[in-house]
């Protein structure tokens, strides 16, 4: 009986993933609880009619287990008689009559479910607005205010308050990509030339993993989105912070990486606030040290890292569009010392 020890594994597998940053059945935020529900009530349901269905097969064949071929002439008789027939009819009758209350239960759950997911305002009218765009293989986030001074662009991870909803409008610049916080709420597409939208409504602080759901290239994989839900007051301090422009660094090997950054590739591509960079095709770096993890959650953000990252992009995260830079022992060291100043 050494198999039947195994039998409770996948049970005790489905449980262990049921919690973390990153996991189906969270229900940190508003549509996340709603779609769980939904798929408990479906798992109740279809469940019970499974069982069922089981019972009436092993009651079957028990019960051709029982048939003898020296039967007696009466008792098949028996079984053809009217009050066996109205049995099976009724049998007949109440099953039909389960699947079809079954059925409609489900499509009710399903109606009431897709209803509220469809009125964001629950939670009242959106206080943040955020453009998301997807590409291969990073995501470039806008905040977008009243008052467009006070917009600003960062890259793989998002901050927005608890308990409030957040309006996030999703774009794509090359292939279709999927955004999916399943902690928070479903799935939604990212469609080159289309806008789509999704409204998050989180409930529970904390940080979480967002990851490109539609396969998108070779490093889909590594595409995935720092979201870390604030509580009001930590996200007013985290928007006055990430509202500022970079400062120039004070420390000698720090300068010299900004002279680095400024007059090499680097400027291109990335922006930082405040500084002559103001490249739009790449990441922007204006609080870069403030963030997790970089190159969209391939590595922590950690001073190793960032050489790593920097020295070969592409041995980290090969097909990734950041290209060779060729600096020197003494260059590196120096960029480095820049960018971990960007807080």
């Amino acid at each position: 009986m050494r198999w039947a020890a195994l039998l409770p594994l996948p049970l005790f597998a489905a449980l262990a993933g049921c919690g973390g940053i990153q996991t189906v059945g969270g229900r940190e935020g508003r549509d996340a609880a709603l779609i769980n529900d939904l798929f408990t009530v479906f798992c109740i349901v279809t469940g019970l009619f499974f069982v069922a269905i089981m019972a009436f097969l092993f009651a079957s064949y028990w019960r051709r287990r029982g048939f003898r071929g020296d039967r007696m002439p009466e008792e098949d008789e028996a079984l053809a008689s009217p009050t066996h027939d109205r049995r099976l009819k009724l049998g007949l009758f109440l099953w039909v009559g389960a699947v079809t209350g079954g059925l409609m239960a489900l499509a009710i759950a399903s109606f009431f479910t897709d209803r509220s997911l469809a009125q964001p305002n629950q939670a009242g009218r959106p206080v943040v607005s955020i453009e998301l765009v997807g590409n291969q293989w990073w995501w470039d986030a806008k905040y977008h205010f009243h008052d467009p001074s006070k917009d600003f662009r960062t890259a793989n991870e998002l901050h927005i308050p608890l308990g409030a909803a957040t309006m996030i409008y999703l774009k794509s610049t090359d292939v279709i990509h999927s955004f999916w916080v399943p902690n928070l709420a479903g799935k939604q597409d990212l469609i080159p030339g289309h806008v789509n939208d999704i409204v998050l409504v989180p409930t529970k602080a904390g940080h979480y993993r967002g990851q490109c759901a539609e396969y998108c290239g070779l490093q889909h994989a590594h595409m995935a989105l720092d979201i870390v839900v604030d509580t009001p007051a930590d996200y007013a301090r985290w928007l006055a912070r990430q509202q500022q422009p970079a400062q120039m660094p004070a420390d000698p090997q720090a300068r010299a990486g900004f002279d680095y950054f400024m007059n090499k590739q680097c400027s291109a591509c990335h922006s930082v606030a405040g500084t002559p960079a103001n490249g739009q095709v790449a990441p922007n770096l204006t609080h870069i040290a403030s963030r997790a993890t970089l190159a969209a959650g391939t590595l922590p953000n950690t001073n190793g890292s960032l050489h790593a990252w920097i020295a070969d992009p592409q041995g980290v995260k090969p097909g990734n569009n950041m290209p060779y830079i060729g600096l020197n022992a003494d260059e590196l060291h120096a960029v480095v010392a820049y960018l971990e100043t960007l807080k």
